[in-house]
């Protein structure tokens, strides 16, 4: 269920999607015929078996990489470059920022682009540190942070451009469990006051039931969705008593299922002796 106040408009389409990598004498299909929609202001997760090609295909939604056929579409748009609604937040994250740049540098940097007044931008990037609790961080360089903090500041980055759609790619693997723990709730709670459409790629099964409002499950490469699964979890979730409910088990166990039965090339979708979902 989306939350209070949220448009079902499809924001994000991707249709067909199809990508194959050509080179050396090879030929390597590594996405085929991805179709499945985001609406305006939903949080998706994207799994799947190890190096089936989540993040071609987020690389490909984001306008990153160009798909050998098919395509996606923002607001009714065909992506054929990153688009200027939406913002990426890659796992690297110690690649993606600028080491001889301060916090606030880094965060306004893409601003730059936008033709803004530097009052504007000033405006944007403290709201953003603030949005991801490192106001006082602002005049840090990034080697000076922690790797959570890191990350903090590409998440603060990507909010500061005022996206419609960010795109994050297993954006937490890099980082140890509490803190890990603590973006989750950070890009939950980000996410239900910004209004912003969400598509999370990760390997981590319980993350992707925790955060999302619907997990797409793919399949082995090359890859295809395997199945679409609505997370009926209460829309206010917390790391103490959301992991341990009855329906978190019982969505994660799910979950977990299906991604074996890709690995072992298991037709799509429910299997016969799967329990259906309440």
């Amino acid at each position: 269920m989306l939350a209070k106040g949220r448009s079902m408009q499809e924001l994000l389409v991707v249709s067909g999607l199809r990508k194959v990598y050509e080179g050396q004498g090879r030929r390597v299909e590594a996405v085929r015929d991805l179709t499945f929609t985001v609406a305006a202001g939903e949080l998706v997760c994207l799994v799947g078996p190890s190096g089936c090609g989540k993040t071609t295909l987020l690389k490909c939604v984001g306008g990153l990489l160009a798909p050998t056929s098919g395509e996606v579409s923002l607001a009714g748009s065909r992506v054929s470059g990153p688009p200027p609604g939406m913002a990426f937040v890659f796992q690297e994250y110690g690649r993606s920022l600028f080491p001889w740049m301060r916090v606030r540098e880094n965060v306004g940097l893409p601003l730059k682009q936008k033709g803004l007044s530097k009052q504007r931008r000033r405006e944007l990037v403290a709201d953003a540190l603030e949005s991801v609790g490192l106001a006082d961080a602002a005049g840090a360089y990034p080697w000076q942070l922690s790797g959570g903090m890191q990350q903090r500041v590409a998440i603060a980055r990507a909010l500061a451009y005022e996206p419609d759609v960010l795109l994050m790619d297993e954006p937490f693997a890099a980082v140890d469990a509490q803190t890990r723990a603590d973006l989750e709730d950070l890009v939950r709670g980000l996410w239900r006051q910004r209004g912003i459409t969400v598509l999370f790629v990760t390997h981590d099964i319980d993350e992707a039931v925790y955060l999302g409002q619907r997990v797409v499950i793919l399949s082995g490469s090359p890859t295809v969705v395997q199945e679409q699964l609505k997370v009926d979890l209460p829309d206010e979730r917390d790391q103490l008593h959301t992991r341990v409910s009855p329906r978190f088990a019982e969505l994660r166990t799910h979950v977990y299922e299906q991604i074996q039965a890709a690995k072992r090339g298991e037709p799509y979708g429910l299997r016969k002796d799967t329990p259906p979902l309440r």
